[in-house]
């Protein structure tokens, strides 16, 4: 005889059995979607105090990194206001960014040991302190972007974008001289902003300026994006840096190709295609400006063939301004100018800086994440930079460390990203019903 007790087994039987999870589809997870990325605990006014401090120190200390007419320059004072501000807000150390601290570290090692070339004198001696400084500055920037990503890296936008205008502007009026300004913006005819030297302003305004152009390509085009990008591109041609042209015609080709590749739809590459086409038809109507400018300069490449004789004479490196003091002028490549001054332990480990970053650079650019457009840009500036400093010496420029340390924060950001999305991805019967 069939009891209820009976019937009512199998039933619980099958609500004993393993149900499949339910999943809701994410067509793509936020910024949050793991503890490592978590915004401050809601109601912790401590840890909210702390990220808003830092966000406004890195915001100011960008701001004033167009600033660079005086050594130290007042970014420079303010980087060690940032350091603290990092401690109090609890920055980490990252091991993903030990490769590029250690390299640094050689680097700096071997500038170091050359000082014994150029004994008791101050002028050596502040620029190694310099080089050590800047390898600081990369690795704190590289900390500070591997966290809160999105939040730090569009204050950094933010500020580095208002800052190049202002720059840019004080150029152009400099050039024109408008109100008397030429003496305090120029040098030589070519607008300088507040930097000492035309070749280091031009670069400087190239990040923003792809920041910009990637925004319009790929999102939206707006009269305050035109009207800002033109007045930075406007400061660029006018300090007619040869280096800094090729420099933005390169990185600008790197950030339309990757984008374009990068996009997710049939509709968003035709559109970059459409507005590189437009772009270059206007590159063609006003390139009789850039032809127009004599900017021959004689003996920089016969140095150069002076500086690799001279290297391979001074394994441990001349010192600081010897070679110049010399043959009475820089060599003007920076790969030289590492092994001249830093001898071969610090020329190889800058070659192999420059090679590690391009790699993880260009590994992170074909990621999926929130943060791409400014991994692309990076990139892409970071790879304009390493090709200008082949007729040029950019071993103490503030922005080319800024851009090092953006590639990898960026990299180690979007590493943890990738584990944490594998982390939470669906398996068994939750991974089949999400597909």
């Amino acid at each position: 005889m069939i009891t209820s007790a009976d019937m009512a087994r199998p039933l619980r039987a099958a609500s004993a059995r393993p149900q499949p999870a339910r999943v809701e589809a994410v067509s793509e997870p936020p910024l949050y979607a793991s503890p490592l990325y978590a915004p401050p605990a809601p109601g912790t006014q401590a840890v909210l105090f702390r990220e808003r401090l830092l966000l406004v120190v890195i915001y100011i200390t960008v701001l004033a990194s167009s600033v660079a007419f005086i050594e130290p320059s007042p970014h420079d004072a303010l980087m060690g206001l940032l350091a603290v501000a990092c401690l109090i807000a609890g920055v980490r150390f990252d091991r993903r960014i030990a490769v590029m601290f250690m390299l640094l570290l050689f680097w700096n090692a071997g500038g170091l040991f050359t000082l014994t070339n150029v004994p008791e004198r101050e002028k050596t001696i502040q620029y190694a302190a310099t080089s050590i400084y800047l390898a600081v500055a990369a690795t704190m920037w590289a900390c500070i972007i591997a966290d809160n990503t999105l939040q730090r890296m569009a204050t950094i936008r933010s500020a580095y974008i208002f800052t190049a205008v202002l720059a840019s502007f004080c150029g152009i009026l400099g050039y024109f001289n408008v109100a008397g300004l030429g003496h305090l913006f120029t040098y030589n005819e070519r607008a300088t902003g507040a930097f000492k030297d035309p070749n280091v302003f031009a670069p400087f305004l190239i990040w923003p300026a792809l920041v910009l152009t990637e925004r319009m390509l790929v999102r939206r085009i707006s009269i305050i994006d035109i009207g800002t990008l033109g007045i930075i591109v406007g400061a660029l041609l006018l300090s007619f840096s040869r280096g800094a042209w090729a420099h933005f015609a390169l990185s600008t080709i790197l950030v339309i190709a990757l984008s374009f590749l990068t996009a997710r739809d049939v509709s968003t590459r035709t559109r970059i295609f459409m507005m590189s086409a437009v772009a270059v038809v206007l590159f063609e109507v006003r390139a009789h400006l850039i032809q127009s400018y004599d900017v021959g300069q004689g003996g920089r490449f016969r140095l150069q063939e002076i500086a690799l004789g001279a290297l391979l004479r001074f394994p441990n490196g001349m010192g600081p301004f010897e070679f110049a003091r010399l043959h009475g002028s820089q060599q003007h490549n920076v790969y030289l100018q590492a092994f001249l001054v830093y001898g071969w332990v610090g020329g190889v480990s800058y070659i192999l800086l420059i090679l590690t970053t391009l790699t993880v650079g260009l590994r992170t650019v074909f990621v999926a994440t929130p943060w791409r457009p400014y991994v692309i840009t990076a990139f892409a500036a970071f790879v304009g930079e390493v090709g200008e400093s082949f007729i040029i010496d950019s071993d103490h420029w503030r922005h080319f460390f800024l851009l090092l340390g953006m590639v990898w924060g960026l990299f180690t950001a979007t590493y943890r990203y990738k584990r944490s999305r594998s982390a939470t991805a669906p398996t068994g019967w939750a991974a089949v019903r999400a597909s």
